[in-house]
């Protein structure tokens, strides 16, 4: 059996504009086990950022956190002190983040800040914290490390900076490393590098990973499971061979279906028409209704059940565990539709121990 070290629940992330009130992350539950990779998927602008960044309490104005928990190892983050999260953030928690230029200091050199990072959180000396940022340097495939070790971020190109990063982050032997797009910037050769590198530490350390990424050749790669998100909801979640082999929800197939197969003849690849709805305004009824090849009036009317369609299988639609029409009916009025919503909707720890018992029954991953 799997451990969680990481359960989110019931997350809500809400920024105040002149505008309106913008729900960048509303009602998000998930789980990390203790040296398990999850991969978060969706389209840009649909909360996977802001989920990493709520989970590091790194929300600034005028965003806020308005409800929801994290638990580390049993530990509510969101209950904690300023200082106290200072002593989890880089040691407990690391975070690879998605834009280098503006995350390091271009004051101080790339040795310097990984020294740095290294000595606050462990007990050991100057010299001793400069020769491991020079190893990780190295280990993250940057050339003569010495010397780059000495020079600044705006000495480096991008892929430089962007491997500095991974280097600070894992230089600490995080319990567990949000890599938000942590190989964006990196050409394919470096990219397999820093996974395998990453791949290592897991499990060697049985370090678990939180993996945002638009690469879903990546999350194939190193993911055990996989959640899915849309306008800053989980529309589908499950371990990685059943969303790839097996996807329910619309979204996810549309996902799935824009990718070229190696060997499969075929026409024009599939597109998901329409764009993202306007989080100031949002549909009433399914957040994807407007752009689902599936959809029914009960769509645009009720919010779609959050049920389990395979053993630790989830999704947020209405679409039966088959693919077909609910048995509620298509056209059913808004108070039976919410009525059976509310009895088919699962709680998100019956969907973990579904998930878990499935993870249990896994063979050789």
């Amino acid at each position: 059996m799997t451990d969680t070290l990481l359960r989110v629940r019931h997350l809500r992330t809400y920024f105040w504009t002149l505008d309106g009130i913008v729900k960048a992350v509303d009602g998000v539950n998930m789980d990390i086990g203790t040296g398990r990779t999850l991969g978060v998927v969706g389209e840009s602008g649909c909360g996977k950022s802001i989920t990493a960044l709520s989970i590091m309490r790194l929300i600034e104005r005028p965003g806020k956190i308005v409800e929801g928990s994290v638990d580390l190892d049993r530990t509510d983050l969101l209950k904690l002190s300023e200082s106290e999260m200072r002593e989890i953030r880089g040691n407990a928690i690391s975070m690879i983040f998605q834009e280098p230029m503006t995350s390091l200091n271009p004051v101080f050199t790339t040795g310097n800040q990984i020294a740095e990072a290294i000595r606050l959180h462990a007990d050991i000396g100057a010299r001793e914290a400069e020769d491991r940022a020079v190893e990780m340097l190295r280990k993250v495939g940057i050339p003569d490390p010495e010397r780059r070790a000495r020079q600044y971020p705006h000495e480096m190109s991008g892929g430089m900076r962007q491997r500095v990063m991974i280097a600070m982050a894992l230089s600490t032997y995080p319990q567990l490393l949000i890599a938000d797009e942590p190989t964006t910037a990196l050409d394919v050769t470096i990219q397999a590098q820093i996974l395998e590198l990453m791949k290592e530490l897991r499990e060697e350390r049985r370090m678990s990973i939180m993996l945002i990424t638009h690469d879903l050749g990546v999350i194939a790669e190193m993911a055990d499971d996989v959640v899915v998100m849309y306008s800053g909801k989980v529309v589908e979640t499950g371990d990685v061979f059943t969303i790839f082999e097996r996807p329910h929800h619309p979204y996810t197939q549309g996902l799935l279906g824009s990718l070229p197969r190696i060997g499969q003849r075929r026409g024009r690849l599939r597109v998901i028409e329409g764009v993202v709805p306007n989080p100031l305004n949002l549909p009433k009824g399914c957040l994807f209704a407007r752009r689902c090849p599936c959809v029914m009036p009960i769509c645009e009317q009720t919010p779609p059940p959050f049920q389990e369609v395979h053993p630790g299988q989830v999704s947020r639609c209405w679409l039966t565990p088959a693919g077909t029409t609910p048995a509620v009916g298509m056209t059913a009025p808004a108070d039976v539709a919410e009525a059976e919503a509310a009895r088919m909707t699962i709680t998100a720890d019956s969907g973990r121990q579904s998930a878990t018992a499935a993870q249990m029954g896994e063979v050789g991953r």
